[in-house]
């Protein structure tokens, strides 16, 4: 598991104790960032299946099978330290700027997670980028193991979210 994902969960034990215990129910997160610039401009960055480079967290982005940007594809990233996440994208609309992504398999402390990447341009000509996923924790039982619980399961992919969303900020102005 990477450093950046480690840290996280280490700083959520002192969290654990006082969480109720949850039902194993979905989860839903959504964070979104907006950036000064088009959303041409953005999603060539960030518009294709095959290369998560704008990710601090991703060192490597690797099609294993069909074509990057149709439905069917599948990736494995690997993380910095060597963590490898797989995922099927389920959904991809260059038009509307719009991919749709599931993990199949992951270091992370989720499971049954299914993920949308949109980039919404205003007006003004600035740029919205939307991330949101559904997912449950890794273990399914009640109230769930330290590290594969609730609050790690959103910690994590709230802290990914917001490095990945602040990157494409930061790369794209």
């Amino acid at each position: 598991m990477s450093k950046f994902f480690t840290a996280m969960l280490v700083s959520l034990f002192a969290f654990t104790n006082q969480a109720s215990a949850a039902i194993d129910e979905t989860i839903r997160l959504k964070e979104t960032i907006e950036i000064n610039a088009p959303a041409d401009k953005v999603w060539a960055k960030i518009g294709s299946f095959a290369d998560m480079s704008w990710h601090p967290a991703i060192a490597k982005t690797e099609i294993t099978s069909g074509k990057a940007d149709e439905v069917g594809a599948t990736r494995v990233l690997t993380t910095q330290d060597g963590g490898k996440i797989n995922e099927v994208l389920t959904s991809f609309d260059a038009a509307t700027k719009t991919m749709k992504y599931e993990i199949t398999e992951s270091v992370l402390p989720v499971r049954e997670y299914g993920a949308t990447l949109k980039i919404k341009e205003s007006a003004d000509g600035k740029t919205t980028v939307v991330w949101s996923a559904n997912f449950k924790r890794k273990d399914p039982a009640n109230p769930g193991a330290a590290g594969q619980d609730d609050a790690a399961a959103k910690a994590a992919i709230l802290g990914i979210f917001k490095s990945g969303l602040e990157n494409i900020k930061k790369i794209s102005e």
